[in-house]
Parts: structure tokens; C-alpha cells; sequence
């Protein structure tokens, strides 16, 4: 099995128990300072025995898009299949599982607004697997119990909301906080990740000379975190981050905001102000 560095820890566990309990070798190739894959280092830890490649869409920490049709090719040309994490990606850019060359990606349902534990895989044709609940029929046979309706609706009122532009609206308003940030904080603040390549909602900074839990602690009226949510209320270097290059000083001051579909431009101005307030007093 071949994942990435910077892969969620929902792939990136499971792989280390296939490889502890049942010897699977696994082969996690490094990411540059943007936190993407080269497709060649990709090529390279093929071999003729890889059975799967799992690589995410979009970087839970900093958002950064990762070139998957690009790194599908080499994948299925060894007779890999390709798992793709797409659950920070879905709703937020289009998706095109035809068009990304994937076999199995997932998403989950709180990502679009959805009730948080339900879930979903979308299987190729020609894709056999091993039911992961046995059962009942539902699901083509591979997970019994009733379908979750709520996440299927979500997914068509993400979908409308995508056809009507809300990308570009709230890419425009996280460059907004990004810049009234850059502008107050000059040599003080650093985009961690693309500027461009990246999902339209996350906006991922360090802030020279504090920690990122002290500020998120000066400006309470601000919903935001540290890292990956998965990860909130510890104090250590995120791995993605260390991964990308960043020294433990950079990472710790790491502050990631994620806009949704109710974010206004109120929202970002009161933001910027809060956090430069907090950074002056630091």
C-alpha cells in the first residue's frame, strides 16, 4: 500500500494496524513545502506488487488540493487501485469521479452540513468488495441497515450551491481575511500551503513570535483552531506542518480558519481585527 506524509489519520492508522497485524508493506513518500505529492516520487514507490494507493483530495490543515487525476495514472498503470479521502473536498470544489480517476472515493456528511457518523464510498464498476457490515441488501451488499437520506440531501443542496458560485464567494472572502491579515501583521504572518491550489474555505497562517493557542485563548469570540480539528486542544507541532518543513517554533503558531456557508464579510473584518488586536499584545 502506498499513502502520503500528510494523509489523514484516518488513512494513515489504518495502514500502520494493516502493517502491524497483518504484515502489509506500506510506503508513505514525503510532500513538498506546499504539502503535495510529486507524481514522480509517487511513480517511483510503485512496484509490481502495490495493490492500493490512497491519497486525500484536499488537506484537512491547510487545504491544499493534491494533483489526484495526475497520481491515479502511474496507480492503475502498476494495476493499483486508487482510494482518494475526499471529505474536506466535497461541496467545496467539483468533483468528478470520472474525470479525478479514482476506484473508491469517500466523503463524509458533516463536511456538507450534514448530521456528523454518516458516510459514504463510491465504488467503481468492476471494483469487488468485502462488505464492511453484512446483512441486509441495502447499499448493493455492502452495508446493511437503512440508507441515510440526510446525507444525500446535502449533497444536492452542496451541489446547487456550488452551480450558483459559492466557491468563488467565499474564496473571496478568506483571501479578504488573508490579506487584512498580511496587511497588519507584514513580516509577521506566513501562509502555510498553496495560495492558489487550495479549497476555497481554509486559510491556514503562523504568526511569528506566539503560540497559536494563546492567541485562539485572546480572542474567544473567534471560532477557529490550531490544526486539524481532529487534533484541537493539543500543543504539539502538527505532523502535516513538520511534514511541509516547518520548524516546531512555526508550527505552534499555526491558526486555521475555515469559512462555510453562512460566513459574511462581517464575520471576516471582526476576525481580522480580533486577531490582530491579540498578536499586537504578543
Amino acid at each position: 500500500m502506498i499513502t502520503q506524509v500528510t494523509e489523514h489519520p484516518a488513512a494513515l492508522e489504518t495502514c500502520r494496524v494493516l502493517e502491524r497485524l497483518h504484515g502489509v508493506r506500506v510506503t508513505v513518500p514525503p510532500v513538498d513545502r506546499d504539502g503535495l505529492v510529486d507524481p514522480a516520487a509517487l511513480a517511483a514507490a510503485l512496484t509490481d506488487d502495490t495493490v492500493l494507493v490512497s491519497v486525500m483530495a484536499a488537506d484537512n490543515e491547510t487545504g491544499a488540493l493534491q494533483s489526484i487525476t495526475e497520481l491515479a495514472v502511474p496507480a492503475h498503470e502498476f494495476g493499483a487501485l486508487f482510494h482518494c479521502d475526499a471529505a474536506q473536498a466535497v461541496g467545496k470544489v467539483p468533483l468528478d469521479v470520472s474525470v479525478l480517476g479514482v476506484d473508491l472515493p469517500t466523503l463524509v456528511g458533516h463536511k456538507m452540513y450534514a448530521p456528523k457518523g454518516a458516510a459514504a464510498l463510491y465504488v467503481r464498476d468492476g471494483v469487488n468488495l468485502e462488505p464492511v457490515v453484512y446483512g441486509g441488501g441495502q447499499e448493493r451488499g455492502l452495508r446493511a441497515g437503512t440508507e441515510n437520506v440526510a446525507l444525500g440531501a446535502a449533497a444536492q443542496l452542496a451541489a446547487a450551491e456550488l452551480a450558483d458560485g459559492a466557491s468563488a464567494r467565499i474564496a473571496g472572502l478568506r483571501d479578504d481575511l488573508h490579506q487584512r491579515l498580511a496587511t497588519a501583521l507584514p513580516a509577521r504572518l506566513h501562509l502555510n500551503g498553496p495560495e492558489k491550489e487550495c479549497l476555497p474555505n481554509t486559510l491556514n497562517v503562523s504568526v511569528d513570535g506566539v503560540l497559536g493557542n494563546e492567541l485562539l485563548s485572546a480572542i474567544p469570540e473567534i471560532a477557529a483552531s490550531t490544526g486539524s480539528a481532529c487534533h484541537s486542544g493539543t500543543h504539539i507541532p502538527s505532523p502535516v506542518l513538520t511534514a511541509m518543513g516547518l520548524d516546531s517554533k512555526q508550527a505552534l503558531g499555526t491558526l486555521r480558519f475555515s469559512l462555510g456557508r453562512w460566513t459574511a464579510t462581517a464575520d471576516i473584518e471582526t476576525a481580522a481585527d480580533a486577531l490582530t488586536r491579540a498578536a499586537a499584545a504578543h
